[in-house]
This record gives C-alpha cells, sequence and structure tokens, in this order.
C-alpha cells in the first residue's frame, strides 16, 4: 500500500493572507499505516471571494482489508474511528460481554438478566472454560472477573430492584454445580467470596488468599470491594503500582487478570468516594519523572472523555487552535482509540491530517511556548505507559472504570502563568467529584461541561420539551480564583464558584442541530477545516461559542464580557490566524526536539 491517500489533496482557500507550504505526513509511529514512501497531504491556500474546501480521498480498496480489517460495511468509510483499534488485541466474547453491558454498571442502571439471558451466559462460560470456545468466542479472564465480581457486589450490596431476578438465581442453580469443577479457583473466590451466596457453599472463596505478595494485597482490596465497601488512598495506589503497567495479553503473571478486571469494576460499580478517585487520578504522576514547566501566562487542560464521539462533531481540537491565537495556550490529551465507545479522539483528526501523534510531554512544552503554535498534543502512551497499558482490559471489561473519570484530569505538562482544566461529563453525580479533583491539582479555574455524549463543548441545539430529567446539555459549572500566585504554589486557596446553563441564544446565536459525523473521522476533519476558513454555520458557531464562553468563565484576560470574548474568538477565525496555527502544528511538530 504505497499511501494512505492516493491522489489525495486537502485543498483550502480563504480569503485572508495566509502562508504554509506541503506537509509531509509520515509518521512512523503509525505503524498500521507506515510505507516505505512518506505519505503527504498538500495544503494550498490562496486568496479567494469564497471560501472552499476539497477533501479527495481514493483509496486502493483491494488493500482495505489488509490494512483496515474492516467489514464490507465498514469499507465504504475506511476513515473510521473503528479502524484505529489495535487489531492485536484480543475480543471479548460478545454474549458475555452484552450481558456486562447489563449488570456491571451502578445500583440503579444495573439491568437484570432474563432467565433466558443467564442461562445462555453461564452455558457459554462453562463450555469455554471446558476449552470448547476458542479464539473470540473463548470467554476471557478479564470478562470472567468482571461478570462475576459484578453479580456478587449486586447480590451483597444492591437495593432490590437491581439485585439478581429470580431467572439469574434459577440459571445460577443450575449451573453452579457444574462451574464450580470447572472454574479456576480466583473465579470462584469473586463468585462467592464468603461461600455464602452459591447456596451449596464451598471453602474455596473463604480461604482464597492469591498467589504472591502482589495478589494477596488485591485480595484483600477485593474482600472489601465485593462486599460494597470502599478503600483508601493508600489502599488503591499501592494495588495499581503493584500491577501496572500490564505486559501485552494480560498482566505477565504479576497478578490474576480476572482479579484486577473485578477491581476496577467493582470500585466503579460501587460509586468511588473522593479518597478513591483521587488515588486513581494521581497515581502515576511521577512515572516518567518531574513534569516539564512552560512559560506560558496562561494554560488550559482539556479533558475530553478518552473514548471518543460516535455521533456528532467533535471541535476541541478546532477550538483549542482559536484561543491560541490571543496567547490562552491550550493542551489536550488522549489516546488513539479506547473502549467501551471506540469513537473520534483528537489523536486519530491529527494523525489523520499528518500531524506527529508522538510527542512527549516536554516537546509538548515546546510546542505551547511556540508564538506560532502555542496549543499541543499529548497521548497518554507517552505520558502514562501504565495507564495506557489497560486498553485492551477496559474492552473486556466493557463498562468504564473509574480510570475514565480520573484520566480527564491530568497535567502533562505545568505553566509558570496560571492553569484551568476543562472537562465532559454525562452522568449526573460525577460533576462534583470532577471539579474536587481539579482542585485538588491546585489550578487557578475549573469547569465542567455537560455535552453531548460526555464531551465537553456546548452545543447550539435547542433543548427539546421531550429531554430527559436531570442536568441539561450546556451545564456548566466551576470556579475561579482569586489573586493567587502560580498554580504550583496553590493549595486550599480562596474561590469563586460557579454553575448555571448556558443558552446560545442569550448571544445572539442562532439555534442549530450538532452536525453529525457518526465516526467519520474526514467528516469531522472536514468541518471543522471549513469552520476555521471562516464558513458560518453550525460547526462555525460551536467553536466560537466554546472557545469565547470558555475564556469568559475561567476568567481569562479579556474575556470579562461575553460578548467581547465571542468577538475575539471569531476574529481569530476570520483572519485566518487559527488555521494558520493549525497547519504550523502539523509541520512543527514533526520537528520538534
Amino acid at each position: 500500500m504505497k499511501s494512505l491517500f492516493h491522489n489525495s489533496t486537502l485543498s483550502i482557500h480563504h480569503t485572508n493572507r495566509i502562508k504554509t507550504s506541503p506537509i509531509d505526513t509520515y509518521n512512523r509511529q503509525f505503524q498500521q499505516f507506515s510505507t516505505t514512501d512518506a505519505q503527504s497531504i498538500s495544503f494550498r491556500i490562496s486568496r479567494q471571494q469564497n471560501c472552499r474546501l476539497t477533501i479527495k480521498s481514493v483509496l486502493d480498496s483491494a488493500s482495505i482489508d489488509q490494512y483496515f480489517g474492516l467489514t464490507e460495511s465498514d469499507a465504504r468509510n475506511p476513515t473510521l474511528s473503528t479502524s484505529f483499534r489495535v487489531p492485536m488485541h484480543r475480543k471479548p466474547n460478545q454474549t458475555v460481554l452484552e450481558a456486562q453491558a447489563r449488570v456491571c454498571t451502578g445500583p440503579t442502571q444495573t439491568k437484570p438478566l432474563t432467565e433466558e439471558q443467564a442461562f445462555k451466559v453461564l452455558d457459554t462460560i462453562l463450555r469455554s472454560v471446558k476449552g470448547e470456545l476458542k479464539d473470540e468466542e473463548e470467554v476471557s479472564k478479564a470478562q470472567l472477573g468482571a461478570f462475576f465480581a459484578a453479580m456478587t457486589i449486586r447480590a451483597n450490596a444492591f437495593p432490590e430492584p437491581t439485585q439478581w431476578s429470580e431467572g439469574e438465581r434459577r440459571a445460577i442453580d443450575a449451573y453452579w454445580p457444574h462451574l464450580v469443577r470447572a472454574l479456576p479457583s480466583d473465579i470462584v473466590f469473586l463468585a462467592d467470596p464468603e461461600g455464602s451466596i452459591m447456596r451449596l457453599g464451598n471453602s474455596i472463596g473463604p480461604q482464597y488468599v492469591g498467589n504472591g505478595s502482589y495478589e494477596m494485597r488485591l485480595v484483600g482490596a477485593l474482600r472489601e470491594i465485593l462486599a460494597g465497601g470502599h478503600l483508601g488512598y493508600e489502599e488503591v495506589q499501592g494495588v495499581l503500582k503493584d500491577v501496572l503497567p500490564l505486559k501485552k495479553h494480560g498482566t505477565g503473571g504479576t497478578v490474576s487478570e480476572s482479579l484486577l478486571s473485578a477491581f476496577l469494576i467493582g470500585q466503579r460499580m460501587n460509586r468511588e468516594t473522593d479518597r478513591e478517585l483521587k488515588a486513581y487520578c494521581l497515581a502515576f504522576d511521577d512515572e516518567l519523572g518531574p513534569l516539564p514547566v512552560a512559560d506560558v501566562r496562561s494554560l488550559t487542560h482539556y479533558g475530553e472523555p478518552y473514548d471518543g464521539n460516535t455521533r456528532f462533531f467533535r471541535s476541541t481540537l478546532f477550538v483549542a487552535a482559536v484561543r491560541s491565537c490571543y496567547n490562552e495556550a491550550c493542551l489536550l490529551h488522549g489516546v488513539d482509540w479506547m473502549p467501551p465507545k471506540g469513537g473520534i479522539t483528537e489523536e486519530q483528526m491529527l494523525k489523520f491530517m499528518g500531524a506527529n501523534t508522538s510527542i512527549t510531554p516536554l516537546q509538548a512544552k515546546k510546542l505551547l511556548e511556540d508564538e506560532a503554535v502555542g496549543f499541543a498534543y499529548v497521548s497518554q502512551r507517552e505520558a502514562r505507559p501504565s495507564l495506557y497499558s489497560l486498553i485492551e482490559m477496559r474492552e473486556h471489561i466493557k463498562k468504564r472504570p473509574p480510570l475514565a473519570t480520573a484520566e480527564k484530569v491530568q497535567q502533562y505538562v505545568r505553566a509558570t502563568g496560571k492553569e484551568a482544566i476543562v472537562a465532559g461529563f454525562y452522568h449526573e453525580g460525577y460533576e462534583e467529584p470532577l471539579l474536587m479533583l481539579m482542585k485538588r491539582r491546585g489550578v487557578h479555574a475549573g469547569l465542567v461541561v455537560k455535552g453531548e455524549e460526555g464531551a465537553l463543548s456546548m452545543t447550539m441545539k435547542s433543548r427539546s420539551v421531550n429531554a430527559s430529567k436531570g442536568l441539561p446539555v450546556n451545564y456548566c459549572s466551576g470556579f475561579r480564583s482569586l489573586d493567587t500566585p502560580p498554580a504550583y504554589d496553590v493549595d486550599g486557596v480562596s474561590r469563586e464558584n460557579f454553575s448555571f446553563v448556558v443558552d446560545p441564544k442569550d448571544y445572539g446565536f442562532e439555534p442549530s442541530d450538532t452536525p453529525r459525523t457518526d465516526k467519520s473521522i474526514s467528516k469531522n476533519i472536514e468541518l471543522g477545516l471549513s469552520a476555521l476558513q471562516g464558513e458560518k454555520g453550525p460547526a462555525y458557531d460551536r467553536i466560537v461559542l466554546n472557545a469565547g464562553m470558555t475564556d469568559h468563565l475561567l476568567g481569562c484576560t479579556g474575556a470579562e464580557d461575553v460578548s467581547t470574548a465571542l468577538d475575539r474568538a471569531r476574529e481569530a477565525i476570520d483572519s485566518g490566524e487559527a488555521l494558520n496555527r493549525l497547519l504550523n502544528y502539523i509541520k512543527i511538530s514533526h520537528k520538534v526536539k
């Protein structure tokens, strides 16, 4: 496959003066698409009366299956975010995974299995542990750990509506006499730690201690979790540092994969305490040594959900390019692909456009300080390899573990000036824990946004009269510190708190539906680049609103008045500066040392 893009040209015409040159998009780290010839995308920008964006991408259809592993339906759009899943990762058993989606969740969200579903799941598990299922049909250890831990927590600690159904009990009664003889001892422990749930009684669960000191610590923690209890800060950090990073295809013998998956999903099902979340958030801050400090007057850390967007336009990358134009440096972070959604991420877009996505925190510091750029993206792969090693296991757990919250509140680079963190959420109840973590980070300002799909972008859409109960989309909550020293010296300062719902109509915007992208990376990029050209429409308005409103809510210099902040964002786009910053980033990311 000579190139990802065959006869592919990205032509951008803008009415303003922008200088750029062809950009080499070869990235040696992108093994899926590496070739002997460098890939290239030519950005041609010239003055024209009308803005126009043309993306032409003709792929070698004979190479699609080889390089992407896509189904026939997916092959119609080979730029889907799903193509970024690591092919070497084992796929989970789908029957058990569907059951996990129902039972590996919170006390009020869990949906008990029907009798038919429960019999099917337990039969699948029994046949798998007997060796009758192979490859993708085999139920992984991580799945077994998550499923049986969830069943135990439901039996021990959940309210009656989400405890076992009668059908589940009948299925367990029928299959447990066979399972207890076939399952390894660590799974029997997870399924019946006290020997009292399964009615038959057994001595394996009560007597189980694990193998080695690391497992002994983990088993002790699990006894508390499986009973619906919570752990201390040091207990959580101790377990995480014992077992991470994982080796390929499991833990490499350090601890049982089933025990670790039970630990991760069990704490989420019990709803993590502040202590537990802080432990996850801070556990690997020193993994690569002291953090670099960028010499910038203001730095905003963006915490988008790592599993991306599957339906709607993801605008944060383009917002960062806008805000960098007026010295509001922005640091984005994430991954190439993350379950459970496996949606569009900033890393996918940057890679698709030809940027280097293997930037280290030290290189990001230099890009933040570069007057021609002013923003950067750091992959979890480069900054927190221990946490990145969990991606395969997280796919087999199915539901989001505590890390899904904690990883949004990270600082991979510090600043000499003020710092702020912005994060998205969807499920009510996580806004306050996110703000707590931000305050623990010692930043000057923090903001959480309830966006579509849990992303941190405010939408232009009017709220439907049939909208679900609870906090509406565009709900914002946060804090601003007043007259404080640099962020790394702040601890326990006085803060101004705020919370309200942003209505775009109050600021002169016409309501509009969020553009759909449906996992298409190229469509998301096309929308963003068209907007940065100055093409008016929903994507343009969304970028302007999120840049200006974020400036205002974080208390940024020059954004005291919302209208002024929005006008400043429009000027950054209409002058061509925001687009130029993005193009500069793609080029300079390959040169930074």
